[in-house]
C-alpha cells in the first residue's frame, strides 16, 4: 500500500514571497506561513500558539504569489511535506522542511488594514505534470 503526503494549512504569510527564475525559465516562490490555535492552559489563561511552515510554490502559483500574495494575506495551501538537506559553504550539514504547495486559495484581505484595491487572485492548482522535474530544480534557499 502506498503512503499519503498531504497537507492542509490555513494561515498568514510572514512575509512577501521571494520569487526567483531559474535558468531555465520557470519560477519559484518561498514564503513563510504561520499557523495559531488557542486554547486555555491549566491556570484559565487563553495561550496561543504559532507554528511558522517554509511554503515553496512552482510555477504558475508561483506567478500567481507574485503577482497577489504579500505580507499579512490569509490563504489555503494544500500540498506535501518535503525534507531535504545540502551542505552549506562552511560544509555543514544543513537541513529544512518545506510545504510544496499544489492548490492555493486567497481567503481575505490582510490582516493588518491595509485598504489598497488589487484583485483577489482565483484558487490555483497545478497540473501533475507540472510537477514534473521539482527534483532537478531543487536548490537550497
Amino acid at each position: 500500500m502506498a503512503g499519503i503526503n498531504k497537507v492542509i494549512l490555513v494561515g498568514n504569510l510572514g512575509k512577501d514571497p521571494e520569487v526567483r527564475t531559474l535558468e531555465n525559465g520557470n519560477k519559484v516562490a518561498n514564503f513563510t506561513l504561520a499557523t495559531s490555535e488557542s486554547y486555555k492552559n491549566r491556570e484559565g489563561q487563553r495561550v496561543t500558539q504559532t507554528e511558522w511552515h517554509n511554503i515553496v510554490l512552482w510555477r504558475g502559483l508561483a506567478e500567481i504569489a507574485e503577482k497577489y500574495l504579500s505580507k499579512g494575506n490569509q490563504v489555503y495551501i494544500e500540498g506535501k511535506i518535503k525534507n531535504r538537506s545540502w551542505d552549506d559553504k562552511d560544509g555543514n550539514k544543513r537541513y529544512t522542511t518545506e510545504i510544496l504547495g499544489d492548490n492555493l486559495t486567497m481567503l481575505g484581505g490582510k490582516r493588518d488594514a491595509d485598504d489598497s484595491e488589487s484583485s483577489p487572485a482565483p484558487a490555483a492548482k497545478t497540473a501533475p505534470e507540472a510537477n514534473a522535474g521539482d527534483e532537478k530544480d531543487d536548490l537550497p534557499f
